[in-house]
């Protein structure tokens, strides 16, 4: 996909918005230039003729025009809005569905407030071009109306419209064409700077925790230094296309006043004509402006279409399978010869309905290893499979359903910590974390006779230890836990995705290292939670935590990118040194 199919997708989706939008704007400029024919008429019939009764007639006329130029303005400007801001919608809606696609890939090599910003300014850049065009459509309708009535009052002066318009619209393309490459530029930068400072927003309190603020700082000072240098360009390319479009415009309609002058002068024209012309001229520096306008905005619309479509055109992470997940989903793991960043060929084997842990001696095993199960990845070689079907025949959003795994760094979103737990689907029913853990944190009386749905709920978040989280909270689980769960501890935020995690029931969870930022009480209450909640289910615990991989049935540990050694925890720790080194020291 094109920045040009993204442009003619967005008209053609507004088109009848736009079509009536340009028919309104038609009329108001035939309005527009009839009130200087009409006052020329007025001038030689009414004034020099003294005649009382055509004025007052031609006062009516005049006044009559007004009233369909206020309406068609009006209506014309509200049909041509409404299409730039439904267009701008649809475009956003574009953006976030390619970004939130099962099979990835859109985020690739880009921050998220750069993404933001596609989704926001250039989405707005491009619906605006609907009103650009129907402004733009009005704008040679006027110039064509100019024409026509000049030609009629004056040949030449009719000529000379109708020769020096389009020049100087070709004239506006070409002064155009910097601005468009500026505003591109402009656009990554700002883009950039976006996603820099979304970037040190989030890892704000790593930040202040390692004491890098100063190197922070200086290194969005540079990104914000390079945005303002590239809208600086933007600006001064923009006042340079619109300051020279000016000067021609005022040029041609000051030509078009000395000839209407000169055949004044030689008595071609009569004085009521010599008024319309001059008004005509006054006239046509409205519809040249706007064509000035929609050259410039036609070039910032293209620059942001092209941004918006490497957005919508990226391949995906991923191919996406056409199979779907067994309706009985038993939750058999199998890998085979996988090979994928960290990982040198693993051969492993999950039992369904078992807690197995998997520790490593290299942290960007556990990554890829959660990536090759998540279908984050595919595998460089080998094959990962589920029930025996390999993943890549799998859809990759049914698959997810099915195969839920819970990175240790996976997002809160702003709202209440029950919106939080409690998955989208459930969103009408926002009540359901609140009616089971009361503020104080214990179980209401409304608990025990609440619907299973409620329940689950309920065990998820004292399986995670969540329910302590709710009682420190001043509105329990109503209290809102602000951007990214900011307003929550390490910990805390820990505990409330693992409930949300045990709250979804997939057939298959894998969970990473979810208690790295608890105390050893609370992780030793978790583990032992964790297990009884996920019992009979297939669960993969990705973790180094002693207290974690002793409640589970079995360990596998990868080492130098294989698996190195099988067992329980206790018999391990008890004859592996490398397990030892990795899960105890």
């Amino acid at each position: 996909m094109s920045g040009r199919d993204v442009l003619s997708n967005s008209v053609r989706r507004q088109g009848r918005r736009v079509a009536l939008g340009a028919a309104l704007g038609c009329v108001h400029q035939l309005g527009e230039a009839l009130v200087p024919v009409l006052i020329g008429v007025v001038v030689d019939q009414a004034v020099a003729g003294r005649d009382a009764g055509r004025l007052v007639l031609w006062l009516a006329v005049l006044a009559v025009l007004y009233v369909c130029l206020s309406w068609s303005f009006r209506l014309g400007a509200r049909a041509a809005e409404r299409g730039a801001e439904e267009a701008a919608h649809e475009l956003r809606l574009a953006v976030v569905r390619r970004v939130l696609d099962a099979r990835g890939g859109a985020e690739a090599d880009r921050l998220s407030g750069e993404l933001a910003n596609v989704a926001t300014e250039d989405a707005k850049r491009v619906g605006a071009v609907n009103m650009a065009l129907m402004s733009g459509i009005s704008a040679v309708a006027g110039i064509a109306v100019s024409a026509v009535a000049l030609l009629l009052t004056s040949v030449p002066l009719g000529l000379i419209v109708l020769l020096g318009t389009p020049v100087l619209l070709w004239l506006g393309h070409l002064l155009g064409k910097p601005l468009e490459r500026r505003s591109e530029a402009e656009q990554d930068r700002a883009a950039g700077a976006a996603g820099v400072a979304a970037d040190l927003v989030a890892g704000l309190r790593v930040l202040k925790g390692l004491g890098a603020q100063r190197a922070a700082v200086e290194r969005y000072r540079r990104t914000s230094q390079d945005s303002l240098a590239a809208t600086l360009r933007a600006a001064r390319a923009e006042s340079w296309q619109t300051g020279l479009v000016l000067a021609l415009t005022g040029g041609f309609i000051a030509l078009i006043a000395w000839v209407g002058g000169r055949l004044a002068l030689d008595g071609s024209l009569t004085l009521g004509q010599l008024v319309s012309a001059v008004g005509l001229a006054l006239f046509l520096l409205g519809p040249l402006e706007t064509s000035a306008w929609v050259n410039a905005e036609l070039a910032q619309g293209r620059a942001s279409a092209a941004r918006i479509a490497e957005v919508l055109s990226a391949g995906p992470a991923v191919p996406g399978g056409d199979e779907p997940v067994p309706g009985a989903v038993r939750g058999e793991l199998r890998l085979r010869g996988v090979r994928l960043g960290g990982l040198d060929g693993v051969d492993l084997d999950v039992p369904a309905g078992r807690l197995t842990g998997i520790a490593v001696t290299d942290p960007a095993c556990a990554e890829a290893l959660l990536s090759c199960l998540g279908r984050e990845s595919d595998p460089e070689s080998g094959s990962v499979e589920l029930d025996g079907v390999p993943l890549t025949r799998l859809d990759p959003a049914r698959l997810r359903a099915a195969v839920l795994v819970a990175a240790h760094d996976a997002a809160l979103f702003e709202g209440s910590l029950a919106d939080n737990v409690v998955p989208a689907a459930d969103a009408d029913d926002p009540p359901t974390v609140r009616a089971v853990v009361a503020t104080d944190g214990t179980p209401t009386a409304r608990a025990m006779t609440a619907d299973a749905d409620a329940l689950l709920t309920a065990r998820a978040m004292a399986a995670a230890d969540a329910d302590e989280v709710v009682r420190s909270l001043p509105r329990g689980a109503a209290t809102g836990v602000g951007e990214g769960g900011r307003s929550l501890s390490g910990g805390q935020r820990q505990r409330v995705l693992l409930a949300r995690a045990l709250r979804a029931g997939p057939p298959v969870l894998v969970v990473h290292d979810p208690t790295t930022a608890v105390d050893a009480v609370t992780e030793a209450r978790i583990a032992a939670g964790l297990r009884e909640f996920r019992q009979g289910r297939t669960t993969v615990v990705v973790t180094n935590s002693p207290a974690l991989l002793a409640v589970t049935d079995r360990v596998v540990l990868l080492d130098g990118g294989r698996v190195g050694a099988e067992g329980t925890h206790a018999e391990l720790a008890r004859t592996h040194a490398a397990y030892r080194t990795a899960v105890l020291a």
